[in-house]
């Protein structure tokens, strides 16, 4: 039981860090045309928006030149790596005492 809701944990939190990353990967490229291709990546923009949003609320971009950089998506996955860890050390520990 233990083994599978941590398993589950740690799909969730790898998948939505993947999302962040193919988001990141995604501004640097051009739009492409194609329907498929225009759902995909109005899907991880609607998957990572709220997060990336409220990260870049508490930092403000820093200035590099005269371009703008978005350290939200950073911040973002150190977080949800610590969270990843907490989660299952308390899964973990909460299945010992069972």
């Amino acid at each position: 039981m233990a083994r599978s809701a941590m398993q589950f944990v740690n799909l969730v939190f790898t998948v939505y860090i993947w999302l962040i990353i193919i988001r990141v990967i995604l501004s640097w490229c051009p739009v492409l045309s194609g329907e498929f291709f225009k759902l995909f990546c109005r899907f991880v923009y609607d998957a990572t928006e709220p997060t990336l949003a409220f990260f870049r609320k508490i930092l403000p971009s820093m200035v590099v030149g005269s371009m703008g950089l978005d350290l939200s998506p950073i911040i973002v996955i150190f977080v949800l790596q610590f969270l990843r860890w907490l989660i299952l050390t308390i899964i973990g520990q909460f299945f010992i005492y069972i």
